[in-house]
């Protein structure tokens, strides 16, 4: 074995485990990319946040000792990719980590055993760093591992603490590796903390032995924690004797294969390299973060994968690749990785299809947004202006799907920069129209704020009463206002102290139906719930009055809750099929279940074709028919987990949760009503399917009584159909397809007529001009011409003419369309096409423009033509 394959990233990443595996540490495959259950990350960036509830006490880990190959992205540094010798945006973290077993001595001299007796790494250009006041580290490095005094370099706490605002704290470590005075700065002074590339750090190990209070207090941590990472990438520079991380094995192979693709050889410019390395860099990113299931779209991580896809896109561009290339650089990924990696080997077709996908989506705009930015920079340069305009940069973004760091990206290249505090304006008002939107629709439910009521949980019993229990009033709300009773006639909020209504959550819809006592009646219309503890229950008092204290009977809608019940069973028949058709990237992207329909969101990168949506309603079907019993069991999240139930990536669950199992079908974690066997279901209908965002599309379903009433309906149509063709229903189609093979005809042959007819009335036109400033102007008012004719005319015009300028108008009686063509030599001389439809239109109330050449506009005031005519006279005039 040589010594590149001795110290491939491969090996390396096996000896690190393997040796920690010898010291008695659970080793681990990497987590996801996406964090679970912790919404304050977007994706894992370091080897420890998948940890994180392990080091807080939130959770009891598995083993006091682990040790983990983490995958990681990054975007803080994104802009530094390609520029220095060891930035990247995806990389892999080992670390080993104690909770509260061993501390600062094992996890020295493990890691100094593990770099010079295992990995062989010269202990001589090994340097360390301890923090300012770490003594007890400091010693341990010279007493226990004998680093001289002189290789150990006190920093202050920007370099060698690591804390949070509150909460664990504490000292750190750093390995460092001296490549050499000749990648130095020549300073006698220079060492670790230098601003030069000699020195790499290549192991950070951090001491969590302090519990930092909210008054900046360091209290001793009774079980402190290690918590260390290493660079993989970095560590095999050192072992590979390589000069930056993009020249080790295997990424130099992703390089090999853009110098391949470009036919630009690496090596002979700067410039170059640096594309060649950041399309190599964003390639890994983003064929693992496909492979962890993240689908590009504008929000999130889902758009972190494609700026980085774009922003590689853009760097093969500049290298001179204008076919599509992603895809191939991508496949040296997976291939390079896939030993450590099988998943990317298992989803190969999948990650090539969505970054093909993508890379298509994108060259379709980026040419014409790339020729927009860059007249803008020509106008930046005439006017002698620095700075674009955050307007100019938001029509890039939401027009032409241009991420704003790229238009960034390439100001700066050029010399300008961005008014980035307009463009943030622009782009808070635009959410802000968008939220406003979606709160006129009415699905922005009750907000908590609207309340201020002090009350028990409420008790659910919809789960075993199903549909009536008997209950108490605890709170009755009219008019935002606590009152101790609701009368005849009045609308408000009801609270019970138990009840059985389902709140509106996890996408199903409240329930409905009635409370009532021997003197009063209420209607339930709505129920939601108050700090996701509290039932509201939306009520209308039908007769008598109802009190607070008073003994009620809750029944719902037996009904509504049974067809309800039926759409959120058959949603998660439908998941599960979605994932078996299209692919385990399928998740749930939100869902609403009410009684008469369902619609369910998921997340996909594609159009699904017709046939496939028919195989998708087929197994569906066949699991209704199936007869599957649907049972519940309540576990904790992790034996839920553990036993093969789907949880959604950003719901928050409890400690407890419901698992749903559909036989041996499906099972998920879900809170909502079930029916109890999928024969109730009765039937499955998709009526709809599209996309509603970048990656995210939405099927729209019914089933049941809805699913017969719709057949029934089609049924209907069907017969009419077969009526009016005098046929049978199996022959409408074929009857329909000769019908407007037909018309087709006819509409020819009355085209052919319109033509013969316009070529009598085109003499006549032809003489139909005034001369006016030396323009030969044609404006002629014509009645009921469509916009094709009007084309037409004003093209035979201009071919019977080598100098004019046409207006025509059409009358339709309602409206009127213009149409305007001049000639080349006119344009020339400053006549505009545009400009005249624009003068017309506005007259008769319309609007409108097009090319100096030729345009077309409407108008609403027919009666105004002849108004409209003489203003374009009097603007050639």
């Amino acid at each position: 074995m040589d010594k590149l394959d001795r110290f491939s990233i491969n090996n390396i990443r096996k000896e690190y485990l393997n040796f920690f595996k010898s010291k008695e540490h659970l080793t681990e495959q990497s987590f996801s990319l996406i964090p679970k259950n912790d919404k304050s990350l977007l994706l894992i960036g370091a080897g420890m946040a998948p940890l994180k509830k392990y080091f807080t006490g939130a959770e009891t880990p598995p083993a006091k000792r682990m040790a983990t190959c983490q995958k990681c992205v990054r975007t803080g540094d994104i802009d530094n990719v390609g520029l220095t010798a060891r930035h990247l945006t995806f990389f892999e973290m080992l670390g080993n980590f104690s909770f509260g077993d061993y501390f600062k001595k094992e996890a020295i001299e493990w890691a100094w055993e593990l770099l010079t007796d295992v990995l062989k790494i010269d202990a001589n250009r090994l340097w360390v760093t301890v923090y300012l006041d770490d003594d007890e580290a400091a010693d341990l490095w010279h007493n226990n591992v004998g680093v001289p005094r002189e290789r150990i370099v006190r920093l202050g706490k920007e370099d060698n603490f690591w804390e949070l605002e509150v909460g664990p704290s504490g000292p750190c470590s750093e390995i460092y590796y001296d490549t050499g005075d000749d990648r130095g700065c020549g300073s006698p002074d220079c060492k670790p903390g230098c601003d030069c590339n000699r020195y790499i750090e290549i192991w950070n190990l951090v001491f969590t032995q302090f519990d930092k209070d909210e008054n900046g207090v360091y209290h001793p941590l009774p079980n402190p924690n290690i918590d260390t990472g290493m660079g993989l990438e970095r560590v095999a520079t050192v072992l590979q004797d390589k000069p930056t991380v993009f020249d080790v094995e295997p990424l130099i192979f992703i390089v090999k294969k853009v110098e391949e693709i470009s036919g630009m050889p690496y090596g002979s410019q700067k410039k170059s390299d640096i594309s060649m390395k950041i399309i190599c860099d964003h390639s890994r990113a983003a064929t693992f973060m496909i492979g962890d299931g993240v689908i590009p779209s504008n929000e999130g991580r889902g758009y972190v994968l494609r700026r980085l896809i774009r922003r590689a896109i853009r760097q093969g561009k500049s290298l001179g690749i204008h076919n599509e290339f992603l895809t191939k650089t991508v496949k040296v990924v997976i291939d390079e990785w896939k030993e450590a990696y099988p998943e990317l080997a298992e989803k190969e077709s999948y990650i090539l299809k969505v970054v093909s996908l993508e890379e298509e989506r994108f060259k379709i705009t980026i040419d014409q947004g790339l020729e927009l930015l860059m007249k803008k920079i020509q106008m930046l340069k005439d006017s002698n202006k620095k700075v674009l305009d955050g307007e100019d940069a938001f029509k890039l973004y939401d027009t032409y799907g241009f991420p704003v760091e790229l238009t960034e990206e390439i100001l700066s290249e050029n010399g300008f920069e961005l008014d980035k505090s307009a463009f943030a304006t622009i782009m808070e008002e635009h959410r802000k129209m968008a939220r406003e939107a979606r709160l006129k629709t009415g699905n922005s439910g009750w907000k908590d704020e609207n309340f201020n009521i002090d009350v028990p949980k409420t008790l659910f019993t919809g789960y075993e009463s199903l549909t009536e229990d008997d209950a108490e009033v605890l709170t009755i709300i009219v008019d935002s206002e606590q009152v101790n009773t609701i009368n005849e006639g009045q609308s408000g909020i009801m609270v019970l102290n138990k009840t059985p209504f389902y709140a509106e959550s996890g996408g199903q819809l409240g329930d409905s139906g009635k409370i009532s006592t021997n003197e009063g009646e209420a209607t339930v219309v709505d129920t939601k719930k108050f700090n996701k503890i509290v039932h509201l229950h939306e009520v209308t008092m039908e007769k008598g009055s109802i009190s607070v204290g008073d003994k009620v009977t809750a029944a719902v809608n037996a009904d509504q809750r049974r067809n309800t019940a039926k759409n959120h069973t058959c949603t998660h028949l439908l998941h599960k099929v979605l994932k078996e058709m299209l692919g385990d990237h399928v998740n749930q992207a939100g869902s609403l279940v009410a009684y008469d329909r369902f619609r369910f969101d998921y997340t996909h990168f594609e159009a699904v074709t017709p046939e496939t949506l028919k195989e998708i309603e087929r197994r569906v079907n066949e699991a209704i028919l199936s007869d599957y019993t649907v049972y519940t069991d309540i576990l904790n999240i992790d034996e839920a987990i553990k036993s093969g139930a789907v949880a959604l990536f950003d719901e928050k669950y409890d400690d407890v949760v419901r698992v749903i199992s559909v036989g041996d079908f499906s099972k998920e974690l879900c809170g909502g009503t079930h029916i109890d066997e999928t024969a109730k279901i009765g039937m499955f209908k998709i009526v709809s399917e599209g996309s509603i965002a970048s990656g995210v599309r939405r099927i729209e379903a019914i089933t049941g009584r809805e699913a017969i009433n719709y057949f029934n309906r089609l049924s209907d149509v069907a017969d009419e159909l077969s009526h009016a063709f005098k046929s049978s229903i199996d022959e409408c189609v074929v009857k329909a397809s000769a019908i407007k093979k037909e018309l087709k005809e006819k509409d020819k042959e009355i085209q052919k007529l319109n033509n013969e007819l316009l070529k009598q009335s085109l003499g006549n036109m032809l003489n139909d001009f005034e001369v006016i400033n030396g323009v030969k102007l044609f404006a002629i008012s014509l009645k009921d011409k469509d916009a094709n004719s009007l084309r037409e005319i004003a093209d035979k015009i201009k071919d019977k003419n080598e100098s004019c300028a046409v207006l025509l108008a059409s009358d339709l009686g309602d409206k009127v369309l213009f149409v305007s063509a001049v000639t080349k030599d006119l344009v020339q001389k400053g006549i505009h096409a545009g400009n005249m439809v624009k003068e017309a239109a506005s007259i008769t109330g319309g609007g409108g423009g097009g090319r100096p050449d030729f345009a077309q506009a409407g108008g609403k005031n027919p009666e105004k033509i002849n108004d409209a005519i003489e203003a374009v006279k009097k603007m050639i005039g």
